[in-house]
């Protein structure tokens, strides 16, 4: 493996009832608090006014921003930043899942510089501050609650970024399993779709010893394959619900690629689907991953491809080629996807052959080479697309 320097400065609150801690992690940072939130459920399942009621007790003036979108807008972040400066905000509370923490990330370089927050967001200058920020998660899936990254879209410009910031990890996460028994069914299989996809892009590397690092995310890997059927079927099971969440976190904080940096190229190539087309994220993840995988498999990487197959989707190997294996793996994890019910191809959400150039094209300007396990270029964007209509 490569050298490294593994830091991560989240204070994480995990378990039941835990969300008591909210008002001491609070007062640490001041009492005028911005509260943003998604389409109201939480007004729905009872979390919004638990989380009203410890505010309340640190007398906390707390300021209401919602309606962020599943693909967080950059229209929607520049009106929370001028909300911030008009209320001058003290703190920002991200109640939701990686959507509306993404978006409160960027709300919190914005609020600190008259500079526009796309102008961050795209590189052309760099964060000097942030408000800070703290997360209730309701949502287990992107575990955006312990990293620094966060994804913007660009409706007018149709670009979708990631990107990340040393200012943006936020100072806590409350982490209670309880807060996730209501999130539908649909959502819940994008949880296990997208947690599933950023442990596979830790996964395809090509560092050498990391058998801690490819345990882990087989760990992670076999054991959403063994409960994600029953979670679904059992949504308000404590003990499930404890576990996604937890996978969660650690998919996305940085533990599973210590030493190497993993690939990333379908979630690149799924930003230029959703940036021309408001798809789910996990829903582009689940059509495209297959494909990907399929397409940069040959005979140089059989045996990692293999390795997957073996140990986490239990593909025997006797008789067979790495290659048969590694075929094997790639179609069982399509067809555990296909068994939760997320869908298998673009023309699902409508998305036509007379799509396919464009969305290569946003790929392109993007990144003109993307991914590192394999290096892709815009015709190799045209060919996974294809594959996956």
């Amino acid at each position: 493996m490569d050298n490294f320097t593994f830091h991560n400065p989240v204070k994480l609150i995990f378990g039941k009832d835990q969300l008591a801690a909210l008002p001491g992690e609070i007062s640490t940072y001041g009492k005028k608090v911005l509260l943003l939130y998604g389409g109201g459920s939480i007004k729905k399942n009872g979390i919004y006014d638990a989380i009203m009621e410890e505010l309340g007790k640190i007398n906390a003036e707390t300021v209401e921003f919602s309606g962020i979108e599943p693909n967080p807008k950059l229209s929607t972040v520049r009106q929370a930043v001028d909300r911030c400066k008009q209320e001058k905000i003290d703190f920002l509370l991200a109640v939701g899942g990686g959507s509306v923490i993404d978006a409160a990330k960027a709300v919190a370089i914005g609020a600190k510089t008259d500079t526009d927050v796309w102008d961050l967001i795209t590189k052309k200058e760099r964060p000097t501050d942030a408000l800070p920020c703290g997360t209730i998660v309701t949502i287990a899936s992107a575990g955006s609650e312990m990293n620094a990254s966060s994804v913007i879209t660009n409706w007018e410009t149709k670009e979708k970024r990631g990107w990340a910031s040393s200012f943006t990890y936020p100072k806590f996460s409350i982490l209670d399993p309880t807060f996730t028994y209501s999130v539908p069914r649909e959502q819940t299989a994008f949880g296990i779709v997208d947690i599933m996809a950023h442990v596979l892009e830790n996964y395809f590397h090509h560092a050498s010893n990391t058998p801690v690092q490819d345990g882990l995310c087989e760990t992670i890997l076999k054991d959403l394959v063994k409960t994600g059927p029953g979670l679904l079927h059992d949504p308000e099971n404590y003990q499930y619900r404890e576990t996604m969440m937890l996978n969660a976190v650690l998919a996305r904080n940085g533990m599973l690629n210590m030493g190497y940096k993993g690939d990333w190229a379908t979630h690149d190539l799924e930003h230029a689907v959703s940036a021309i087309h408001d798809i789910p994220h996990a829903g582009g993840i689940a059509i495209l991953f297959p494909n990907w995988m399929k397409h940069v498999l040959d005979e140089t990487n059989t045996e990692r491809f293999a390795q997957l197959a073996v140990r986490v989707f239990e593909v025997s190997s006797e008789g067979k080629s790495d290659y048969d294996v590694a075929l094997a793996g790639i179609n069982q994890l399509r067809a555990f996807w296909n068994r939760i019910g997320t869908p298998e191809k673009l023309s699902d959400y409508g998305i036509t052959e007379n799509d396919m150039e464009a969305i290569a094209d946003k790929s392109a300007a993007a990144k003109p080479e993307y991914g590192k396990f394999k290096k892709l270029t815009r015709q190799d964007s045209l060919r996974i697309l294809r594959a996956s209509l």
